[in-house]
């Protein structure tokens, strides 16, 4: 199994127990001199707070653990496309590539909506692709909103 996988793997694991903390469904992980060093998922509705995105946490998470807020050198992957809000936070913590494993086409800050990693003149550049494990990823995603709507 290729590494991609196996960091996948590991955010898909942070998504699912969001999922089941009843909060969308998005796992990530930071990736340093090939260790995790960060992991997090969305914890917006346990912590009232409209940043407490997977992204954010697990940045936190590998700056704490380095003890220095820029992280170059570190590789995000996340289950979802990160929002405009999460790629401002990979480009200022100065994370060098980010690896998603699906979309998001209404608030995708990387591909979907806007290209926020493609601005140019910006003093940092990140690298992106998609990664492995997007059918997963979408499928927790479904899940999750088709649960949700029949709560309601």
């Amino acid at each position: 199994m290729d590494t991609d996988t196996i960091y996948m793997q590991q955010a898909l694991y942070e998504a699912k127990k969001a999922f089941e903390e009843g909060e969308i469904p998005i796992g990530a992980v930071v990736v340093y001199n090939g260790k995790i060093i960060g992991r997090g998922h969305n914890r917006t509705e346990a912590l009232q707070d409209a940043t407490a995105h997977a992204e954010i946490i697990s940045i936190t998470a590998a700056e704490n653990y380095l003890k220095n807020w820029r992280l170059n050198g570190a590789k995000l992957y996340v289950t979802t496309e990160p929002c405009i809000m999460c790629a401002g936070a990979i480009l200022l913590s100065r994370i060098d590539e980010v690896i998603f494993a699906t979309e998001e086409p209404k608030f995708g800050g990387v591909v979907s909506r806007t290209h926020v990693f493609d601005i140019e003149g910006l003093n940092h550049k990140v690298k992106y692709r998609k990664g492995p494990l997007g059918d997963e990823a979408a499928r927790l995603l479904r899940e999750f909103f088709l649960k949700k709507r029949v709560k309601q």
